[in-house]
Protein backbone atom coordinates (compact mmCIF):
# COMPACT_ATOMS: atom_id res chain seq x y z
CA UNK A 1 0.00 0.00 0.00
CA UNK A 2 1.33 3.70 -0.95
CA UNK A 3 -0.51 5.22 2.03
CA UNK A 4 2.20 4.27 4.55
CA UNK A 5 5.13 5.91 3.41
CA UNK A 6 3.72 9.49 3.08
CA UNK A 7 2.99 8.89 6.73
CA UNK A 8 6.60 7.78 6.94
CA UNK A 9 7.76 10.79 5.68
CA UNK A 10 5.25 13.11 7.70
CA UNK A 11 6.25 11.38 11.07
CA UNK A 12 9.79 12.15 9.86
CA UNK A 13 8.87 15.52 9.27
CA UNK A 14 7.49 16.19 12.41
CA UNK A 15 9.87 14.95 14.64
CA UNK A 16 12.60 17.60 13.71
CA UNK A 17 15.42 15.57 12.55
CA UNK A 18 15.69 17.10 9.28
CA UNK A 19 15.31 20.48 11.24
CA UNK A 20 17.81 19.83 13.51
CA UNK A 21 20.40 18.64 10.47
CA UNK A 22 19.93 21.32 8.42
CA UNK A 23 20.59 23.64 11.33
CA UNK A 24 23.62 21.74 12.24
CA UNK A 25 24.76 22.14 9.01
CA UNK A 26 24.08 25.49 8.42
CA UNK A 27 26.26 26.62 11.51
CA UNK A 28 29.01 24.16 10.36
CA UNK A 29 28.85 26.01 7.16
CA UNK A 30 29.59 29.40 8.57
CA UNK A 31 31.71 28.42 11.22
CA UNK A 32 34.22 25.63 9.44
CA UNK A 33 35.19 28.22 6.62
CA UNK A 34 35.84 31.15 9.42
CA UNK A 35 37.57 29.22 11.85
CA UNK A 36 40.02 27.65 8.84
CA UNK A 37 40.53 30.66 7.29
CA UNK A 38 42.17 32.96 10.68
CA UNK A 39 43.62 29.58 12.06
CA UNK A 40 45.81 28.60 9.25
CA UNK A 41 46.35 32.40 7.93
CA UNK A 42 47.73 32.55 11.92
CA UNK A 43 49.77 28.75 12.77
CA UNK A 44 49.52 27.07 8.97
CA UNK A 45 50.59 29.28 6.51
CA UNK A 46 52.55 31.84 8.49
CA UNK A 47 50.35 35.36 7.22
CA UNK A 48 49.71 33.90 3.64
CA UNK A 49 46.17 34.96 2.91
CA UNK A 50 45.44 32.98 -0.50
CA UNK A 51 46.71 29.72 0.97
CA UNK A 52 44.46 30.41 3.69
CA UNK A 53 41.21 31.03 1.59
CA UNK A 54 42.02 28.14 -0.48
CA UNK A 55 41.76 26.25 2.98
CA UNK A 56 38.41 27.59 3.79
CA UNK A 57 37.10 26.87 0.34
CA UNK A 58 38.24 23.47 1.05
CA UNK A 59 36.61 23.80 4.07
CA UNK A 60 33.27 24.89 3.36
CA UNK A 61 33.06 22.11 0.09
CA UNK A 62 33.12 19.52 2.68
CA UNK A 63 30.56 20.50 4.82
CA UNK A 64 28.50 20.69 1.29
CA UNK A 65 29.80 17.64 0.47
CA UNK A 66 28.96 16.06 3.98
CA UNK A 67 25.40 17.54 4.21
CA UNK A 68 24.71 16.06 0.30
CA UNK A 69 26.04 12.62 1.26
CA UNK A 70 23.52 12.71 5.07
CA UNK A 71 20.90 13.71 2.58
CA UNK A 72 20.90 11.25 0.17
CA UNK A 73 21.72 8.58 2.94
CA UNK A 74 18.58 9.46 4.42
CA UNK A 75 16.57 9.68 1.45
CA UNK A 76 17.34 6.10 0.46
CA UNK A 77 16.21 5.03 4.11
CA UNK A 78 12.85 6.81 3.86
CA UNK A 79 12.62 5.16 0.45
CA UNK A 80 13.71 1.64 1.19
CA UNK A 81 10.96 -0.83 0.76
CA UNK A 82 9.41 -2.48 4.06
CA UNK A 83 10.43 -5.28 5.39
CA UNK A 84 6.67 -6.68 5.87
CA UNK A 85 5.19 -9.01 3.79
CA UNK A 86 2.55 -8.51 1.50
CA UNK A 87 -0.63 -10.32 1.99
CA UNK A 88 -1.80 -12.51 -0.90
CA UNK A 89 -5.13 -13.07 -1.74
Amino acid sequence: MNQAAPAKLTQDAASGAQLAKLILFSLALGIAPLSSYFGSLKYVWDGNSTYAALTAVVAANIVLVAYIITSILDDQRTTAPSTETKKTQ
